[in-house]
């Protein structure tokens, strides 16, 4: 076949796809370009995090993006991992992408949430990171059939040509849900609950230790920890969503 006669047959094929599986916007129903993109209604109302944010958990600051800063709880707490990047604060648009991710089967959304999280993070990625999801227990597994986090650690490591680790963590024991507790008692609720897995070796490892949203930071600790403990190098938290604290 010839590359004119290739063209037109790709054409071809492209306009009997868009006319049985028209692309849309990942949040609603709206015609878009490209797979994995938002229409300019969702994407305006979209919360992606850009200027001063945190440089250890994402959330948003006051003022210019003059360098690398710290929130007053990064400033109080000693986070024990070297970095955080996260690509939506959640609320309005992010918050519906989350849940909708989390527990609504839209296992597509970690595509395009992986790409925003890529270039809030392009700095600091290099293709010998290790990308390492939060796990979950085996029963909520079960329950749900796939862990978000690591959907969204897979579409980064197949974007930033990186080994991808869904193994290197386990959590050995069930917690109930983190959802509407306390600072105090996220910790509590977490403590002694995530090991080492068997997975590769992070012993002198760049670490990326991807989920898809922070509010307390209580499971990024102890998953942090873990990996400190086995040797990790160096660990940056990569998040989806960051849900913001007032200013």
């Amino acid at each position: 076949m010839d590359t004119r006669l290739q063209r037109v047959t790709h054409r071809a094929l492209h306009a009997l796809r868009e006319a049985i599986y028209p692309t849309t916007c990942m949040m609603c129903d709206n015609r878009v370009q490209d797979d994995g993109g938002l229409c300019p209604a969702c994407w305006s109302e979209t919360p992606f995090l850009s200027g001063a944010c945190c440089g250890l958990c994402g959330t948003p600051l006051p003022g210019a993006d003059d360098g690398p800063a710290r929130c007053d709880e990064c400033l109080t707490l000693a986070r024990p991992w070297d970095e955080g990047r996260a690509a939506l604060a959640y609320a309005g648009v992010g918050r519906k992408m989350v849940l909708a991710l989390k527990h609504g089967d839209r296992t597509e959304l970690a595509r395009g949430g992986a790409r925003w999280i890529q270039r809030r993070a392009r700095d600091v990625l290099t293709p010998q990171t290790l990308f390492v999801p939060v796990p979950i227990h085996r029963w909520r597994l079960l329950k749900r059939r796939y862990n978000q986090s690591a959907l969204l650690a897979r579409e980064l490591a197949t974007l930033n040509d990186a080994p991808f680790c869904p193994l290197a963590l386990r959590r050995h024991r069930e917690t109930p849900s983190q959802d509407h507790r306390s600072v105090a008692d996220r910790y509590a609720n977490i403590a002694g609950a995530i090991s080492i897995g068997g997975g590769p070796d992070v012993r002198g490892a760049h670490v990326a230790l991807v989920d898809d949203v922070m509010t307390s930071g209580a499971t990024l600790t102890v998953c942090s920890d873990i990996l400190r403990q086995a040797g990790a190098a160096r660990i940056t938290i990569l998040l989806l969503a960051r849900v913001a604290k007032d200013r």
